[in-house]
């Protein structure tokens, strides 16, 4: 039997496990990526460790989430970051050169290698054939340990292409058309691998695209063959020689097909306030706009921002709506520089914003109270703009900028007056590394600088015999990670583990955290019961470590989606499983809880899948699932990771 794509890349990189879906698996991983707003934590946690240096192929420190430096404690982090960085042998992209995945995509992917990042988006780098993979900061912190990362091996679901897409109509369309299919949940331990005739038709940054938002299905990674448009790509980036051809046997097996002819996609919106809530452009048009932004690491490429300045070209922004672009990166910035894109965005009334994720994670550019937000992102979740009023729709840079000029949501497919962009793939791209320091060779006289907003690693507790507490909260469905941990003005918190943790579920009930550390305080635990996709989005592992910090030892939900179910195990809370609707229903806030022989049910749990829970309020005993490997087990038993990988280094 031939092997897809993805399984030619991860069976290469295998070091322990069966290469067969639903195994788990370990995986070697080549490179990986931090950003600031996760990058911190990783690095104080690569410190505990006790290693002198990186041992993966190539680690890169990005700074992209936190750089309006509002007080001193971005910076701060920023100048940790810079310091860690070249004392343990890690590339440094400095503040203005990009956003991590545009600038990982352009300047370190490499077609065939494997790739970890501390960010939900690190799929991006697919587009060019890399099995890529978000996960949380610990596990970061381990690959760049040379410690294997333990997966699931996934089912791969073939995406077959065909046709061509229509002026107008472009790759958002396409991943936007596959979430209408998949949705936001139920896509757990699953990858994504785009075949057929159509794939030879999309640009690398196109593919790049769709790999990205294939994260909000919540599928493990995305993928593309590596095949004569990537080998042209990384020759325009004077890096041919990380071209490396792969594709799918002819006899390969998939575990799931859908079809996409791209000839009949038409443009696409998704709504408030989820990327699954998918509408065609036609059905929203006429409503006015009052924000339209450009950038984040899905759509800020080159190609992105030509393609709007050809539409606004000789045309002004509408008076009602605010208009910003932010190119991906530094690369791009000097591209449109010195081809005449900018002025055409200038003269058109664009706010050019810096290279940076910025208003994807309400950062700045918050929307006015009930406005209408137009962006090219790829999250919309209930105020993770900064406004919790706004309603966002996720757009393509064409709608996008059309909407801009008429001040309302436009369907390119039904208006005239502009004629389609066109752009063609340019030969070679600027060079530019200024803005990377490469770390020195001998590192003993660097100083790790720590300003006073420069917290420790977590401290994370053993299980106990016997887990006795309280549930401190409920919560329905779709509980994100930014529900659980928020970002915008609180990001500059995540290097500060006791500050940041007054703001767990801030954004759901305030009252969570004096009531969870009230319990955790007179030697109780804290229980989170929640519905279904707990946990989705953001890789973010301030979503486990806060909580933890906290007391919380358990999350009882319906589904957990798979990165933050990896973090709670990370940092030693169970991730357990409600069977049923009634047994949710059933569970209320201030229900007292008891998991009794906890670790002999933990360990046993690889094999029977199940912990019993006694809730004393209401005299009853019910059974979740607990679906875990052994590996997880015993890190739950030892009170996370870190202390498992302590204790088998002495």
């Amino acid at each position: 039997m031939g092997r897809n794509v993805a399984q030619k890349v991860l069976d290469a990189h295998l070091t322990g496990g069966r290469p067969a879906a639903g195994e788990s698996v370990e995986i070697r991983m080549d490179q990986s990526l931090t950003q600031d707003a996760t990058g911190t934590m990783a690095y104080l946690q690569f410190e505990m460790i006790g290693l002198d240096r990186v041992k993966n192929e190539l680690a890169v420190s990005y700074v992209d989430h936190n750089t309006v430096q509002v007080g001193f404690e971005n910076a701060d982090d920023h100048r940790y970051l810079q310091s860690v960085a070249a004392k343990k042998g890690v590339v440094f992209s400095r503040a203005g050169n990009g956003i991590c995945h545009q600038v990982h995509l352009e300047r370190f992917s490499e077609s065939g290698k494997t790739l970890i990042g501390s960010d939900s988006h690190t799929p991006t780098c697919g587009g060019v054939g890399m099995v890529a993979i978000g996960a949380g900061g610990l596990d970061v912190a381990l690959a760049m340990a040379g410690v294997p990362f333990s997966i699931i091996y996934p089912r791969v679901i073939e995406i077959r292409l065909t046709g061509q897409l229509r002026p107008f109509v472009t790759a958002k369309d396409v991943i936007l058309a596959v979430l209408e299919h998949f949705g936001v949940k139920g896509n757990v331990n699953t990858a994504f691998e785009y075949t057929g005739d159509g794939v030879r038709t999309l640009s690398v940054p196109e593919r790049a695209t769709i790999c990205n938002m294939g994260a909000e299905c919540g599928v493990t990674f995305s993928i593309f063959p590596s095949d004569e448009v990537t080998r042209d790509f990384m020759e325009s980036q004077g890096r041919g020689e990380c071209y490396h051809p792969l594709s799918a046997d002819c006899d390969a097996e998939y575990d799931g097909l859908f079809e996409i002819d791209l000839s009949s996609l038409e443009p696409r919106a998704a709504c408030p306030h989820s990327p699954g809530n998918v509408r065609l452009v036609r059905d929203l048009a006429g409503m006015r706009v009052d924000q339209v932004l450009v950038g984040s690491c899905t759509n800020s490429s080159y190609a992105d921002l030509v393609k709007v300045a050809q539409i606004l070209d000789g045309r002004r922004i509408a008076d009602n709506v605010s208009f910003g672009v932010a190119p991906g990166s530094r690369q791009v910035l000097m591209m449109i520089c010195e081809d005449g894109t900018l002025e055409k965005l200038v003269k058109a009334g664009a706010r050019i914003l810096e290279s940076a994720c910025g208003f994807c994670i309400g950062n700045h550019q918050s929307p006015s109270t009930d406005a209408v937000s137009l962006r090219t992102n790829n999250r919309n979740f209930e105020g993770r703009s900064g406004t919790k009023s706004a309603r966002v729709y996720l757009v393509s840079p064409e709608v996008a900028a059309l909407s801009a000029i008429n001040g309302c949501i436009t369907d390119p497919l039904a208006q005239t007056a502009v004629r389609p962009p066109y752009f063609r793939m340019v030969g070679k791209f600027i060079k530019d590394d200024r803005m990377l320091i490469f770390p020195p060779q001998d590192s003993s006289d660097v100083e790790i600088i720590r300003g006073p907003n420069i917290g420790s690693g977590p401290q994370c507790r053993p299980l106990g015999a016997s887990v006795e507490g309280e549930v401190a909260i409920k919560v329905g469905d779709k509980i994100t990670t930014d529900h659980i941990m928020p970002a915008g003005a609180r990001l500059k918190y995540r290097s500060n583990i006791p500050l940041y943790s007054n703001y767990v579920f801030e954004p759901v009930d305030d009252g969570f955290p004096g009531r969870a550390a009230a319990l955790r305080d007179s030697g109780r635990a804290a229980f989170v019961v929640a519905g279904y996709s707990y946990g989705q989005g953001s890789s973010r592992e301030h979503a486990a470590i806060c909580p933890m910090y906290l007391g919380v030892r358990a999350v009882l939900a319906l589904s957990i989606e798979r990165i933050h179910q990896a973090n709670l195990c990370n940092f030693g809370i169970l991730p357990l499983q409600i069977r049923s609707e009634e047994d949710y229903r059933a569970l209320a806030m201030g229900d007292s809880l008891v998991i009794e022989d906890a670790v002999e049910q933990v360990r046993k749990a690889p094999h029977s899948k199940t912990v019993s829970v006694k809730d004393v309020t209401n005299g009853r005993t019910f059974e979740l699932t607990l679906d875990i490997n052994p590996l997880q087990a015993e890190m739950l038993v030892c009170g996370g990771r870190l202390n498992q990988i302590r204790e088998a280094l002495k």
